[in-house]
């Protein structure tokens, strides 16, 4: 094949997949619209939104393991459907990032298969403590979780809200239900594990502190994780 017809092959699986990315000759700022993410971002930085996405796609699969491992312990108790509810919505914000993954072409974080394994054995080793443990559990991480996301809009606000009005606007819906999550895991007895509260507030700084530490890393992708 001659190297025209190359060209034009790949052009036209290009617009078999629905998608067009035309780059800059520098290739760091891109304009873009996809069909199957019905996001479109023009002009933005590349670096950013990979990360923005590497990190937050990270997040919700993390959530969602610990929902799965909370759901395998508590699922068929009267709190059962609370945590499915929270699940439920989280399985959305993971879905919108795997389509975001894909879209814009962000390589996943290395650390997905220990988080895999990390996250549900957390979320069942919580929910072993009873509703309170699984509760407390939930209000520390979705608070984790909204405090990333409000850091990503500060700085996405300060940059250009303008520029980055779409993505903005998933981060903002996200956020508020990481929000009513953690205001769920109030409701229903979070601060009441164990025979006093301050067991609580020591539980809820065991579970931050390696979620934390996750998102830091996945926030350096590769080279990140394995220098740490």
């Amino acid at each position: 094949m001659t190297c025209a017809g190359a060209a034009a092959a790949r052009s036209l699986w290009r617009l078999r997949a629905g998608n067009q990315r035309p780059l800059s000759a520098c290739g760091r700022r891109i304009g873009v619209r996809f069909r199957s993410s019905g996001t479109t971002l023009d002009g933005i930085s590349r670096a950013a939104v990979d990360r923005i996405i590497r990190v937050d796609h990270a997040g919700e699969y993390g959530a969602n393991r610990i929902y799965a491992g909370q759901m395998a312990v508590l699922g068929r108790t009267s709190v059962g459907p609370v945590i499915q509810k929270m699940w439920d919505q989280e399985k959305d914000h993971l879905k919108k990032f795997n389509e975001l993954m894909v879209a814009f072409r962000v390589r996943p974080t290395v650390l997905l298969p220990f988080w895999n394994v990390v996250g549900f054995a957390l979320g069942a080793g919580t929910a072993l403590l009873g509703k309170e443990g699984a509760m407390a559990c939930t209000v520390a991480v979705e608070e984790s979780i909204a405090h990333h996301y409000n850091n990503q809009i500060r700085t996405l606000v300060e940059e250009d809200p303008a520029k980055y009005g779409e993505l903005l606007q998933v981060i903002r819906k996200f956020r508020d239900e990481e929000l009513e999550h953690h205001d769920l895991g109030l409701e229903h007895d979070a601060e009441r594990v164990g025979p006093a509260f301050p067991c609580a507030c020591r539980l809820r700084a065991k579970v931050s502190g390696p979620r934390k530490v996750n998102l830091n890393m996945a926030a350096r992708g590769k080279k990140g994780a394995r220098s740490l």
